[in-house]
């Protein structure tokens, strides 16, 4: 019988692995026109917008994994916190990739017109660069290397998850449900994390204090 840390490495790794291969994997089937994973009429940008989409849907799930622990104490489910942001960074690449060179054809001086116009585009930037520190560190030799930093270098998260949901609520122009259900489960997420920390610490604080004696008259 499997222990439990063979079954992550054997089993759920892999597994995971695949689940976030597959959008990559579908996306490519489309562009060579395999079996029905076609991507319409403007392939393209279809494929920028995936390749968004799933970069968001893997930050929030990333942003997931510490909730999941609290609540259900599973404490292995952490070992797929790492491999998670690293395909959230790396669908990412894939979508600013997508939009410099297919979309744009790597014409900066057209790309610098459309920073201008579209600001969503430079918030999407910000929060690719931001990604860069945390793939790059991302391995068990730079957590120890960093060691305490290492976790302060990755709490960048939050603020990078905060920018591409703004990067996609921005660019939506009419119908804003998609962009406010992301922005809905990142506040829940956040939110959590605050009542686990700081604000339960300061309420631990308040029921331990002494009561303060009145004073004479």
């Amino acid at each position: 019988m499997l222990t439990v840390d063979q079954r992550y490495r054997r089993v759920y790794k892999p597994l995971v692995f695949i689940a976030c291969a597959l959008p990559a994997a579908w996306m490519l089937a489309g562009a060579f026109g395999i079996a029905d994973a076609h991507l319409g009429a403007d392939p393209v940008r279809e494929i920028i917008h995936r390749c968004g989409k799933t970069t968001l849907n893997l930050l929030l799930i990333t942003l997931a994994v510490t909730p999941l622990r609290q609540i259900t104490g599973w404490s292995h489910v952490l070992r797929l916190r790492r491999m998670l942001g690293v395909w959230a960074f790396t669908y990412a690449v894939l979508h600013f990739t997508a939009y410099f060179w297919l979309d744009r054809g790597l014409d900066w001086r057209t790309i610098g017109e459309d920073i201008v116009k579209r600001p969503y585009i430079t918030i999407g930037m910000l929060a690719l660069l931001a990604l860069i520190p945390l793939a790059a560190t991302s391995t068990n030799g730079m957590m120890r290397r960093l060691k305490r930093r290492w976790q302060t270098l990755h709490r960048l998260i939050y603020p990078i998850a905060i920018l591409g949901v703004w990067h996609f609520w921005w660019q939506v122009k009419k119908d804003i449900r998609e962009p406010l259900i992301y922005a809905g489960i990142l506040a829940v997420l956040l939110g959590w994390r605050l009542w686990r920390g700081p604000i339960k610490r300061r309420l631990a604080t308040w029921k331990s204090a002494p009561a303060t004696a009145p004073g004479r008259t």
